[in-house]
């Protein structure tokens, strides 16, 4: 029996991540990934199962990494702006060393795969943001609201931003590069908009 390589594991899932990007989740199979690997396509079967484990898994470890950044340093007893200020500095942070894996994120969230995807790593994340939504709430911060509401003011203008950016572009065609300025001027009118 064949042995697992931790350095050709590593480079199939990186490459797998870049192709669904690249080309969607489509145009990916196993055979694309093994000759874009420069590795046979049995040698994939040693790692997953089929192709839907080797995505599942790849997001699996990827969501887990995006979880934990997300909690970094924030705690479920901050205030309303406290709490908020620190997950857009970790949502931000992530974003910008992580890219591709958010690209590939976004492919996930718009497919058949989301509800795995989601499911699969936000466990300990979920507990903790109800924690810090029930004590904001508790002490009168915020109003007790649906948790779209919340989360379409709070995050949504974090996440057109970073799109802006990545695109290089703002609606219409005009140029835009993200810059500190944008982004904590852009947190404090989200952070007007949502305080009770």
């Amino acid at each position: 029996m064949r042995t697992r390589n931790s350095d050709k594991q590593h480079l199939v899932k990186q490459t797998a991540i870049e192709m669904i990007v690249k080309s969607g989740l489509e145009g990916f199979s196993m055979n694309k990934l093994a000759r874009a690997c420069n590795i046979s396509v049995a040698t994939l079967y040693i790692y997953y199962r089929d192709r839907d484990d080797l995505i599942i898994n790849v997001a699996g470890e990827g969501g887990k990494l995006m979880s934990d950044a997300m909690i970094k340093d924030f705690n479920p007893e901050m205030s309303l702006e406290e709490g908020l200020r620190q997950q857009w500095k970790n949502r931000y942070k992530f974003i910008s060393e992580h890219p591709m894996l958010n690209s590939f994120f976004e492919q996930l969230r718009n497919s058949s795969y989301q509800e795995k995807f989601l499911g699969s790593f936000l466990q300990d994340f979920k507990i903790t943001m109800s924690r810090f939504m029930e004590n904001v709430i508790k002490r009168g911060e915020l109003e007790d609201m649906p948790f779209e509401a919340y989360w379409s003011v709070a995050f949504a203008p974090l996440y057109s931003l970073v799109r802006f950016d990545n695109e290089g572009q703002s609606i219409g065609g005009r140029p835009f590069k993200m810059t500190d300025e944008v982004l904590w001027k852009t947190f404090e009118l989200v952070i007007k908009a949502i305080k009770k």
